[in-house]
């Protein structure tokens, strides 16, 4: 997350606003404009993770925005491949959230925690890719200690590559 993403975080807190919206429906209007910006980059980093660890064996899904049960919005982009499917664990998640009773939307991933999500121009939406890269990589990381690194074909294909056993 860049300083500006904070500083706009904070300032809404301040100001009790998302963006300029004040209303809940013009809230949830500017979430789904933030949802639209996200897409591309939250395909590239989950692309990203499938090219360089899962060896492009990676299945991408997109949601777009939906409502919950809670009567919150959200959308989940999700990384799915064989090993994780056969280990019988969650793909790498990146949610975009607008709970019932948040003041603002957040970012989150299947297993880590929350990000503040202040996205209202495609350049804000650009400063966001680290941050769902970050995400992204965490929630990998917590899938593989839910089972173990062999989920990771780039990890035991750059093993038989250098002479080791992956244990």
């Amino acid at each position: 997350m860049s300083t500006n993403a904070l500083l706009r975080h904070f300032a809404d807190l301040r100001d009790g606003t998302h963006g300029d919206a004040v209303s809940r429906p013009d809230r949830e209007e500017l979430f789904r404009a933030a949802v639209v910006l996200l897409d591309p980059y939250a395909h590239r980093a989950l692309a990203d993770l499938d090219t360089d660890l899962l060896l492009g064996t990676g299945e991408y899904t997109a949601t777009g925005v939906r409502r919950t049960r809670d009567g919150g919005l959200e959308a989940v982009w999700t990384l799915s491949w064989p090993r994780q499917r056969a280990a019988g664990i969650a793909p790498i998640i990146l949610r975009a959230t607008y709970g019932a009773g948040f003041h603002h939307p957040h970012l989150r991933g299947g297993t880590v925690g929350e990000w503040p999500l202040n996205v209202f121009t495609p350049e804000q939406a650009a400063e966001e890719l680290p941050t769902l890269r970050a995400i992204a990589a965490a929630d990998l990381h917590n899938l593989v200690f839910l089972r173990d690194f062999r989920i990771v074909p780039a990890t035991t294909a750059r093993s038989r590559e250098h002479g080791e056993h992956p244990g």
